[in-house]
């Protein structure tokens, strides 16, 4: 028969009298953390409730200096960032006239949208020897086949558009029902072929004017075109009569598949425009916001859309462009609304230029959508 030890059951509760007390301390201690230092959090939840504040209120402006204080993006914790970001949205969102124009001036004297952004026959003349945007040493030579495949001039003028919606393709739209609200827009300016099919357009609407291509993925998915081009040809059809914009001067490799697409539109006789981005302006727009601490090896089709339409529209409108693997409330989501691919890593800067974002939204110079959207 086993010696039992009779002090072993007192032990045992002894232990876990301290460990209940432990918790009840830990608990206690929390509380009153959350009581001192939470009333800021528990006044906004309660606030969100009464309607959005006005633009001007005092309390919109106490949250868009919490945004613009954070002077660069390691200042604070993610979260904390997406807590500013969601107390933000308690407050309508209005232009700010008087910054908006004196951003707009700035991005007039640094790049000039209107007069640079296609390559045309009045920016490119006949004869010249075109600088590539990142093969510096590279020359192309307009010659005449090129040059008549230039628009005499740019086709949009400054402020020519009162409302544009800018709609990346961020997984941030998915389940947005922002779709009306995108197609709602004057003009509407999308990235890289994006799908906007049936199962989509709740969410990210239909209305294309400009849609881009990237070169890559004429190589990747359609051969280059050099073999069937009807598969090409479909997916642009998609976007009806929206103009093509390509970047057919980033590099040598990007010009020739670029200008097959003008080809191959002409040859099914369709009434897209095709367009290319002027190398030069691209170096422009790279230099303004490495100024403002975007580094990237290139900056995303999106931020130079963006930079584009705030000079040729009024109001900026940007759907779509969230650069983390969370949405503003902590839920994790997909990094496209079509599917979950990772980009090339340490390519762009993302989180970068959205804090730029978020930091014009604050300032009232263009308005960015993260949210579910009530339109119409």
């Amino acid at each position: 028969m086993r010696y039992a030890d009779p002090s072993a059951n007192r032990d045992l509760l002894g232990n876990r009298t301290l460990l209940f007390i432990f918790i009840c301390a830990f608990a206690l201690v929390t509380l009153l953390q959350q009581i001192l230092y939470g009333r800021n959090y528990i006044k906004r939840y309660f606030e969100f409730y009464e309607g959005p504040f006005e633009y001007n209120s005092t309390r919109c402006l106490e949250l868009r200096h919490e945004i613009l204080e954070v002077k660069v993006l390691s200042m604070v914790k993610q979260s904390e960032l997406f807590d500013r970001w969601k107390s933000l949205q308690m407050c309508k969102w209005a232009m700010n006239i008087s910054e908006a124009n004196q951003f707009k001036s700035t991005l007039s004297r640094c790049c000039n949208a209107p007069a640079f952004l296609f390559t045309t026959q009045k920016n490119t003349p006949l004869g010249t020897k075109l600088k590539y945007e990142v093969d510096t040493s590279g020359i192309y030579h307009i010659n005449q086949e090129i040059f008549r495949m230039f628009p005499k001039d740019m086709p949009y003028y400054r402020s020519q558009f009162k409302k544009c919606a800018v709609v990346g393709n961020g997984g941030i739209l998915k389940n947005s029902r922002c779709g009306r609200e995108i197609n709602s827009a004057d003009f509407v300016f999308r990235c890289n072929l994006p799908p906007i099919s049936e199962k989509y357009t709740v969410d990210v609407g239909v209305k294309t004017d400009v849609v881009t291509v990237n070169p890559s993925i004429i190589t990747e998915r359609f051969h280059k075109l050099e073999k069937w081009r009807r598969p090409f040809y479909r997916v642009l059809q998609v976007y009806e009569n929206a103009s093509v914009l390509l970047p057919a001067f980033y590099n040598t490799r990007n010009t020739d598949v670029s200008i097959r697409v003008k080809y191959v539109l002409d040859d099914f006789e369709s009434p897209q425009a095709v367009y290319y981005f002027h190398p030069q302006y691209l170096v422009n727009v790279s230099r303004y916001w490495l100024s403002l601490g975007v580094r990237a090896k290139r900056i995303s089709t999106g931020l130079i859309l963006a930079t584009a339409a705030l000079e040729l529209c009024e109001e900026v409108h940007l759907f779509g462009f969230w650069a983390f693997p969370m949405n503003p409330s902590g839920l994790y989501i997909t990094h496209h609304y079509y599917d979950n691919v990772k980009p090339r890593p340490g390519f762009h800067a993302m989180p970068s230029e959205i804090f730029n974002f978020l930091h014009l939204h604050s300032r009232g110079i263009l308005r960015v959508h993260t949210g579910t959207c009530s339109c119409c």
